[in-house]
């Protein structure tokens, strides 16, 4: 009987499971950028993010104590102590193989000794206490640089957000990013949306000469390449005094926003009932009543569809803020430029990365679940009568 009403059993199943391959292809980068923020360095180099909540086999670059704690027993020049100590919360508990090359870092199992220059001996057990002989006093700054393989329980930090959030260094710390972010993408998204709402009412509703021209003008400036503006725009802002803060960069945004803005908002405004609009002008309504009392309170989805679209486009923007946001002092910096920054000059951090990463994109998510059933219904608005 269903397949007599016109259901397709097979069509359905394939589009629940593309639908659901779609999604768990968009969810998992997402949450192993999350688990990865929680680990340190070496866990992050050692395996992957799904192998977080289990031991995993690790190679650690620790050194033995420096020369200056030998001590002389007869003969010999003696330091003795845990290669693990250094390591502090993240050390194996137990290591099965060390090396003192990068080479063949599983030269020696616990207990082995290596012979090493000027007739120096290194033993290191199991659990990490080693012993380090030689028959000349030791000299040096350092200590004997030793890779140690070992089995590492699994740990999560939070203190890869305490480096990010609240480090106050300019080279780790995000909290001065994120503000300057924020200066940038509410205006950025508040500013096209007052100006689109007031154009798309009037080629609604209001009808005067080259409405039709407009429409056809906006509509053609949607395909317009952002990069082919953006020498010309930049130009035009040093001229007049503004390229070079956030003045520059909310203008660049709105200019950029407003056709796709308008072009959405008036076809939304165009499906309203008819009826509601003439009725309110026979009772005597100006036009800015009726726009300020009715067709903003009904236009609320489409407002708040594109706001999402502009403030997700904003936010994680970074071609635009390098051209009009200048800034040698970094006081202006955005967050995906600092993020640049960080690959830049500390490209090994790769737990400082994800932490930023997901710090960036956490905004967005909160905005995106908390108005998607307004960007559902603003995106299907004017689309059938």
């Amino acid at each position: 009987m269903n397949n007599i009403a016109g259901n397709k059993p097979a069509l359905v199943w394939i589009t629940h499971l593309s639908v659901a391959f779609m999604v768990i292809l968009w969810i998992l980068p997402t949450l192993g950028l999350f688990v990865s923020s929680f680990r340190n360095a070496d866990q992050i180099a050692g395996s992957g993010w799904w192998r977080a909540l289990f031991p995993t086999e690790q190679t650690l670059t620790l050194r033995t104590g420096d020369p200056e704690t030998q001590i002389q027993q007869g003969d010999i020049y003696v330091i003795e102590g845990n290669i693990f100590d250094e390591a502090g919360e993240g050390a194996p508990s137990q290591l099965s193989a060390w090396g003192t090359s990068s080479r063949d870092v599983s030269a020696y199992e616990p207990g082995d000794t290596a012979e090493l220059n000027d007739g120096e001996r290194l033993t290191i057990e199991a659990d990490g206490a080693y012993r380090m002989e030689s028959p000349q006093q030791m000299e040096g700054s350092r200590g004997q640089r030793v890779f140690v393989t070992g089995s590492v329980p699994p740990s999560l930090t939070f203190d890869n957000y305490q480096r990010v959030l609240f480090s106050g260094s300019t080279t780790d710390g995000m909290q001065k990013a994120f503000f300057n972010t924020l200066t940038v993408t509410i205006p950025a998204t508040v500013i096209p949306i007052l100006v689109a709402a007031f154009a798309a009412y009037a080629l609604a509703w209001m009808d005067f000469k080259g409405r039709a021209l407009l429409i056809a003008l906006i509509v053609a400036l949607l395909v317009v390449p952002l990069q082919l503006a953006l020498i010309p725009l930049l130009k035009l802002h040093l001229n007049i005094g503004i390229g070079k803060g956030y003045m520059g960069v909310w203008l660049a945004h709105t200019g950029f926003g407003l056709p796709m803005a308008i072009y959405l908002l008036r076809n939304y405004i165009a499906g309203l009932p008819r009826d509601i609009i003439e009725n309110a002008r026979v009772d005597g309504a100006t036009e800015f009543q009726i726009f300020t009392r009715i067709i903003l309170p009904l236009s609320f989805p489409a407002l708040a569809s594109f706001a999402i679209f502009q403030f997700l486009w904003t936010w994680n923007d970074l071609l635009v803020a390098k051209v009009f946001l200048i800034d040698a002092s970094g006081r202006t910096t955005v967050m995906t430029a600092q993020i640049v920054e960080l690959m830049g000059t500390r490209g090994g951090d790769w737990e400082i990365l994800a932490t930023a990463a997901f710090v960036s994109i956490a905004v967005p998510l909160f905005v995106f679940f908390f108005m998607q059933k307004y960007l559902v219904r603003g995106l299907l608005a004017g689309s059938v009568k």
